[in-house]
């Protein structure tokens, strides 16, 4: 018998309850999510997984480095969760020596998450891979060392910008000043002699505000905006948010490089290159046919970038936080200074020769290193092929985050772990002792490709700031040691008071 108007009504109306299907078509994705999304077999342990956010909701992303150390306390120093897709974190000293060490070569490459590669294009030396990052990589050590990076040559560059710093303090005539930009311009400017071939003045508004989108960018970076864009990359690029602020901040970026790249095209002599930049248009010549290296103008500011991020960032906010501890403790600061007055006195600036006969002063400032954990979550890696970490194996194409932060604070290996202790870097002798657990530049085949610019800044810098003033609070304050979680960890913001030692000899 055929139905009846009224049946089919009936069946029409169950199907307009919107509830219903509402309440239908959730399941119907918690499922497909599940199943789609669930923790790989024999994949590291971890937190549960909700559907659509993952763990998103187990990590305060303005802390992530101290939820991630709480995490292994929990789950072992080899665990995963789901950040849009699934992530190993690796733990503690040994595990993390383990990998990027031992185990390197799996470990080399980087994730391609869909924001870093819309901003990178999938140029540069930071997160590119393969043999375009090799040979870009190759090419960056090659010619900044050519420029004086490792020699004595480029204490004269960092020991002349310090005079510039100097003189910048000393006007302020001991009046409250915010570090921040200063200390950035100064650093900022080693690197830009090297890759530019001239410095910019301190009162250059254009450079000042590369600065300060420079160091918001690496903050919005690591923020819960950016791991939702990688998530869900085509929603999340067209809605507006902090996402959006960041691609236009590295755009702004780009552009003020480029302006630099066209203006060494108009004036350089193919002969005689003075800088980077200079070197790379040459390269871009030589390397027409080997279309895979990367040498392209596009690349070339994107490496730029790159060399900005590895050969200032991470120093200018060591000597900030160095400042903070020395006025923290200013019974350390005069033990340092009494020891620079001892070795060099104050007829003439530091040198790297003197590192040796420094051993307090070194030691010192490896323990702000190691406690101001400057990178505290290192940069992630990707798996080459199926690595085996511990018990467990961490299959080819797998994002891995080394916990910086375990490292520096892990128990087994730092005598008093949260406590600025500078005697972890000195034996019984009072002789400066290296530590094995002491990573800030990460490790491996991926190890900053700054380092060795910045242990020669952050030495001159250092021992040059502590020879010629000494550093306090405005009366009546205390500094705050809290931080700001992005790619780096940075001193909150905060005005602090530099007065000239030894005034007799100024």
């Amino acid at each position: 018998m055929a139905p009846s108007s009224s049946m089919l009504g009936s069946s029409f109306g169950r199907w307009l309850d919107i509830p219903s299907f509402l309440v239908f078509i959730i399941v119907f994705l918690v499922l497909v999510d599940f199943a789609k999304n669930r923790r790989p077999k024999n994949f590291p342990p971890g937190p549960l997984a909700l559907p659509f956010f993952g763990n998103m909701l187990n990590i305060d992303f303005k802390k992530a480095h101290l939820d991630f150390t709480k995490l292994a306390e929990a789950y072992g120093d080899v665990y995963s969760v789901r950040l849009g897709g699934w992530i190993v974190v690796l733990n503690g000293f040994k595990t993390v020596k383990e990998a990027l060490v031992n185990q390197g070569d799996s470990l080399e490459d980087r994730p391609q998450d869909p924001l870093t590669t819309e901003i990178s294009g999938n140029f540069g030396v930071i997160s590119t891979n393969g043999y375009l990052w090799r040979q870009q990589r190759r090419f960056a050590l090659l010619t900044l060392k050519n420029f004086g990076v490792g020699k004595r040559s480029l204490e004269f560059i960092i020991l002349e910008e310090f005079s510039h710093l100097s003189k910048e303090i000393t006007n302020l005539n001991g009046k409250p000043f915010n570090p921040h930009l200063m200390m950035n311009n100064a650093v900022s400017n080693i690197i830009c002699s090297l890759v530019f071939g001239h410095r910019f003045q301190y009162s250059d508004k254009d450079f000042q505000m590369m600065m300060q989108l420079f160091d918001q960018a690496l903050l919005l970076e690591t923020s819960i905006w950016a791991r939702v864009y990688n998530s869900m990359p085509g929603l999340m690029s067209l809605l507006p948010g902090p996402h959006q602020t960041l691609k236009k901040i590295w755009e702004t970026v780009k552009d003020f490089l480029r302006v630099e790249i066209e203006q060494h095209k108009k004036d350089r002599d193919p002969e005689e290159p003075r800088d980077y930049i200079d070197c790379y248009l040459n390269e871009i010549a030589k390397n027409r046919e080997d279309y895979a290296a990367g040498f392209s103008e596009e690349n070339l500011v994107m490496c730029t970038l790159d060399l900005f991020v590895a050969g200032s960032e991470t120093t200018s906010t060591t000597l900030r936080w160095a400042l903070l501890y020395m006025i923290k403790y200013p019974e350390i600061q005069e033990k340092v200074q009494a020891e620079i007055d001892r070795v060099i006195g104050q007829s003439r600036q530091p040198s790297m020769a003197d590192r040796a006969n420094l051993p307090y002063t070194d030691a010192v400032l490896h323990e702000i290193q190691r406690i101001g954990n400057i990178v505290p979550l290192s940069l992630a890696r990707m798996t080459t092929k199926d690595v085996r970490i511990g018990e467990h194996v961490i299959p080819k194409g797998t994002e891995v985050i080394p916990n910086l932060t375990s490292v520096m604070f892990d128990k087994n290996e730092w005598a008093t772990p949260h406590s600025f202790n500078p005697e972890h870097f000195l034996n019984k002798e009072g002789k400066f002792v290296k530590h094995p657990a002491f990573m800030p530049f990460s490790a491996g085949k991926r190890v900053c490709l700054g380092e060795s610019l910045a242990r020669m800044e952050l030495f001159l810098f250092f021992t040059s700031l502590m020879q010629k003033f000494t550093f306090t609070m405005p009366a009546g304050e205390r500094p705050m040691m809290g931080f700001r979680f992005g790619i780096t960890l940075s001193p909150q913001s905060q005005l602090i008071c530099a007065t000239l030692r030894h005034q007799e000899h100024n």
